[in-house]
């Protein structure tokens, strides 16, 4: 019967977020003692958001990234290079900051190259070396290139004319980076799951223009001649934002993709079940069809859609992995041929409590849910509940919210974080700002705001108090279960 089925449940936390004293969150101590936190409280998930290196000049966003498959550098841990031999005493305290509640980008960049220069000063090359860049080889030898030559002419890739010559020092210093950043996240996933915490990953539909994925694979993307694209990604204009929301990502040329037998998503799919546990498809709709807009254009108002070959895709991943462990982010403008897809392959769809209360017949009331679902209170890109239900909501809405809950909670958090734990959802996964009734303040991101996201971070890793009330609420709605 439908209750004895099992249930997950876990919180929402970007590695960057995590409490540090070296002024970002990364994967070393803390990550280790969040996950301790988190099997002791009865949660058997951890989501992130994606690992992917950042850039300052491109607002830090881990969804804009040079490289779908690298790894971020600002999230090795220098306690781990200390306790490695690869930071001596000296060069760690240096490195240490005051504590914060924002991560202060341009500070934390130059810290962590000092750190990196001097740990590979130290560094010895060694057979696990040789072995990560002989596996990782389809991706991490287009990426070395990629990031050398751009930060010898600072200039997008289709600007690029005559290429620098690359010295071997230089290549295998940008290798020993990405060997240290991957080293210690499987670490940190062995241990995770070593105590039956499960992690989730998030896996973005489309690379930025100037990224390494479509220097080197420019035939499977809509690109003109000289390598800027023929159109861009986003979505219509709808009831969020009048004129859409322009992203500005060149699209698949699906064609192309089929021709291949899909080659490129494979090796996507494969390299982020060797992270995590269980992935979060992007964009679940772009599958389906999505939306083009022409390159140049100001607003996403002249755009249209076009078919993709998800059904294809999704047939070609199933046979290479067939537990299919995927959560569908199902969001935006969604119709039929869209829950088709995603029900055609088992897909769980994803709920927001933060979308229930606009529709009276929202497919996100908790009334509504199938077991296949994984329900969020918010989103990286909502605002967090206390802020939602005080600033974003009107007066009817939050009266509907209260008639829904049947009271008026102390918390309205925390009353919505037991609504999410409480419904039939097979996957509860909780933000950490929810559990901390936290609001605008501590918003994640802002779409369309080009400066101030991705900064939030906690000052100190929450109280025994929190975890106790959390690991109640977990046991109370049955979601305390440790199993594969």
């Amino acid at each position: 019967m439908l209750f004895h089925m099992r249930r997950k449940a876990g919180i929402l936390l970007h590695i960057s977020s995590l409490p540090s004293d070296f002024g970002i969150g990364d994967l070393g101590p803390n990550a280790y003692r969040f996950v301790d936190l988190l099997a002791e409280s009865g949660q058997s998930l951890w989501q992130v958001l994606p690992l992917s290196p950042t850039e300052l000049e491109h607002g830090n966003s881990p969804y804009y990234s040079s490289s779908l498959f690298a790894g971020n550098p600002l999230f090795i841990s220098p306690e781990l290079l200390y306790e490695e031999g690869l930071l001596d005493r000296q060069t760690l305290e240096s490195l240490r900051v005051e504590p914060s509640d924002r991560v202060e980008y341009k500070r934390v960049y130059a810290l962590k190259a000092h750190m990196l220069e001097k740990a590979l000063e130290n560094f010895k090359e060694s057979q696990e070396f040789y072995l990560f860049c002989q596996e990782q080889a389809y991706w991490l030898e287009d990426y070395v290139r990629f990031s050398l030559i751009k930060k010898k002419l600072k200039k997008p890739w289709w600007e690029w004319k005559e290429l620098p010559e690359l010295s071997e020092k230089e290549v295998l210093r940008e290798k020993v980076v990405q060997f240290l950043f991957f080293k210690q996240w499987k670490a940190l996933r062995a241990y995770a799951n070593s105590k039956d915490v499960s992690l989730v990953g998030d896996l973005p539909i489309y690379p930025a223009p100037d990224s390494v994925d479509v220097w080197a694979n420019r035939e499977i993307f809509k690109l003109r001649e000289d390598g800027l694209p023929e159109v861009v990604a986003g979505v219509p204009p709808d009831y969020f934002s009048k004129t859409g929301q322009l992203w500005g990502n060149p699209v698949y040329r699906w064609d192309r993709l089929k021709e291949r037998g899909f080659d490129w998503w494979l090796l996507r799919i494969r390299h982020a079940l060797e992270l995590f546990d269980l992935v979060r498809l992007d964009h679940f709709r772009g599958f389906c069809a999505f939306y083009q807009v022409p390159y140049g254009e100001k607003t996403a108002e002249r755009g249209w859609w076009e078919r993709a070959e998800g059904y294809g895709l999704f047939e070609t991943i199933r046979k290479e992995f067939p537990h299919m462990p995927f959560i569908a982010e199902d969001l935006g403008t969604i119709d039929q041929e869209v829950h088709s897809l995603r029900d055609h392959f088992g897909l769980p769809s994803m709920k927001v409590l933060a979308f229930a209360f606009f529709d009276k017949n929202s497919d996100h009331l908790p009334h509504n849910y199938t077991y296949n679902s994984v329900v969020y209170t918010t989103t990286h890109d909502n605002m967090p509940i206390r802020g939602w239900f005080f600033e974003e909501l009107n007066e009817w809405q939050r009266a509907r919210v209260l008639d829904y809950l049947g009271y008026t909670p102390e918390s309205i958090s925390h009353a919505l974080v037991r609504l999410a734990y409480m419904s039939v959802a097979k996957y509860c996964v909780i933000a950490m700002q929810d559990l901390l009734e936290l609001g605008q303040e501590a918003r994640m991101n802002t779409p369309a705001k080009p400066e101030g996201n991705w900064e939030w971070k906690l000052r100190e890793m929450p109280n025994r108090e929190l975890w106790e009330w959390i690991g109640l609420v977990c046991e109370l709605y049955g979601r305390s279960y440790n199993f594969p």
